[in-house]
């Protein structure tokens, strides 16, 4: 018997060895990796976010932003939608700062339409307050009043679509609410909507204050604080050139979606990562990285590359011994036991 026949099985116990090893330094190098710090202390993820507070703007009420509620969630975010009375820009602020004083830690602030003139207003002086979002949103400077910027670029079918209606108020005041006509809706408000949905839009639609719009702003928080913005490019309810002027003024961070007036309800996916990079969270919702984070990734591809390159080492040895052992039995030098 030849010491390479003997050495055989061994070669193979060894090469098996090998095999082990590498999958267990595979192993090791996958399941070693860094977690995000957050989980890694026990914590929630979740915890070091920032709350997100989204503001409906007239003829709609909080539900408007429940698709964007869900996203939003779904990416570990605390969400609160406050009623707006749209009463009155001055009114509706303070309603809405008094819901700030009482949410802890940062928050994104968001506004549709009419909601944009509130949170530029309520924001102002709230240090928590860390960005601001504008969808299809007014964003008025302060003195401005909603009913200036209206006018202050064609492309509006708003006014023209108003049902105005008398109100008495609770001090016996005589006024004026505002809703859109129903048959008017789907077009100026809600046009990629489906009809059936801005049709039922519409029957719960919330009037607004006539008032609100003589109404000046006493604060622009977008002066400030880094904003976002959302031009809807078919919106018939803000002219689109009035958004892209509100959003080039403020130096917003700005995108443009074929959007109706209703870009939440429409497009609630780019809504809600529009908020999301606001908060800071550049990772986009679809990529492979979002539930590791980059770093982990890329330690655990090194580690599977490690346990490769270990395996093929291990492959490459074993093969070497066994052609050693052939050649020396080939040529007689094979010694006997």
């Amino acid at each position: 018997m030849t010491v390479s026949t003997f050495l055989a099985p061994r070669r193979r116990i060894r090469g098996r060895r090998a095999q082990t090893l590498a999958a267990a330094l595979t192993t090791a190098a996958l399941t070693t990796a860094p977690v995000p710090a957050a989980a890694a202390d026990g914590g929630d993820p979740a915890a070091a976010r920032p709350t997100v507070v989204l503001v409906h703007g007239a003829f709609a009420d909080a539900s408007g932003w429940n698709g964007v509620v869900e996203r939003l969630k779904r990416h570990g975010y605390q969400v609160t939608v406050p009623a707006n009375p749209l009463r009155g820009l001055a009114g509706d602020s303070a309603s809405l700062a008094a819901v700030l004083k009482t949410i802890k830690g940062p928050i994104v602030l968001a506004g549709h339409s009419y909601g944009g003139a509130v949170i530029g207003n309520a924001a102002a002086g709230n240090l928590n307050v860390t960005s601001l979002v504008y969808v299809s949103a007014f964003m008025p400077d302060k003195g401005e009043g909603l009913a200036d910027l209206g006018t202050k670029f064609a492309g509006s079918d708003l006014n023209t679509a108003l049902k105005p209606v008398p109100t008495l108020g609770s001090d016996g005041k005589e006024g004026t609410d505002l809703y859109i006509r129903s048959e008017k809706f789907h077009d100026v408000f809600a046009a990629d909507v489906p009809p059936d949905t801005a049709a039922a839009l519409a029957a719960a639609q919330h009037p607004i204050s006539g008032a609100a719009f003589m109404d000046k702003a006493t604060a622009a928080a977008w002066r400030t604080i880094p904003s976002w913005a959302l031009v809807a490019t078919r919106d018939k309810a803000i002219a689109p050139d009035l958004e892209r002027f509100e959003a080039k003024r403020a130096k917003s961070h700005t995108i443009e979606v074929d959007s109706s007036h209703a870009a939440m309800i429409s497009h609630p996916d780019v809504v809600a990562d529009l908020i999301r990079q606001a908060a800071g969270d550049r990772t986009p919702a679809d990529s492979p990285m979002a539930p590791t984070g980059t770093s982990r990734l890329v330690l655990t591809s090194l580690g599977a590359l490690a346990g490769v390159s270990i395996l093929t080492g291990a492959g490459l040895a074993v093969a070497a011994r066994r052609r050693r052992a052939g050649a020396a039995g080939a040529d007689g030098t094979g010694t006997a036991l």
